[in-house]
């Protein structure tokens, strides 16, 4: 996701109270007696928070994090996220924040620690030569297996059908099962929280989706 530089972004995220800069933080976060028993939902590449912020208000009895690689994308979901609250009367005390690269995700959680992870229109990367930075490449899946706790699961959408069939290649060689998998998700009638991406996108073509767990 492009949007224009923000040289302020850093000092903006430091400003917002949800906003987690470093893994100890985290894991002090998630230490807390109240957190202890509470499960923990990850979204890889959440844009501007749109998912994100839709099911941390529908589930306030557990934890939702969003990773964004991206300051300037991430400094506009606080915005966005503050506008929900205000708009719908809430506060999502559940949902937090960061911003680093979705390969070193062994190093801010720990083993077993993320009950669901969810990644929505990831970047395609299309030429076969940056299949390496796909987020269901194998070293990214490396990386979730050791993060999710047994039998965990993704969730995968995208509106790339050649991202979407390379997924089903290397999750099946990661040796994982699919749950769910739809060709045109749309023309269902399972519960769909839509992304700000999804919503603009859907009217060119299918959505596809898939849930596999580890």
């Amino acid at each position: 996701m492009r949007v224009r530089n923000n040289p302020n972004a850093n000092n903006e995220l430091l400003s917002y109270d949800k906003y987690i800069d470093t893994a100890d933080k985290l894991q002090e976060i998630l230490s807390l007696k109240e957190n202890k028993s509470k499960k923990v939902f990850l979204e890889i590449g959440m844009g501007k928070g749109d998912f994100i912020s839709k099911l941390a208000s529908l589930d306030k009895d557990n934890i939702y994090i969003g990773v964004e690689i991206s300051k300037p994308v991430l400094a506009i979901a606080t915005r966005k996220i503050q506008k929900f609250e205000k708009e719908n009367d809430i506060s999502l005390d559940n949902l937090y924040l960061m911003s680093f690269d979705a390969i070193k995700l062994s190093e801010v959680f720990k083993k077993g620690q993320v009950e669901k992870l969810y990644l929505n229109f990831s970047d395609p990367w299309p030429k076969k030569k940056h299949a390496k930075r796909r987020l269901t490449y194998s070293s990214f899946l490396e990386e979730y297996k050791k993060v999710l706790k047994k039998d965990g699961i993704i969730e995968f959408k995208t509106d790339n059908r050649i991202l979407f069939e390379f997924s089903l290649v290397s999750m099946q060689n990661f040796g994982m099962t699919f749950l769910e998998v739809y060709l045109d998700l749309h023309k269902t009638d399972v519960p769909n929280i839509v992304t700000e991406y999804e919503e603009k996108f859907s009217p060119n073509g299918p959505i596809y989706k898939l849930v596999a767990r580890m």
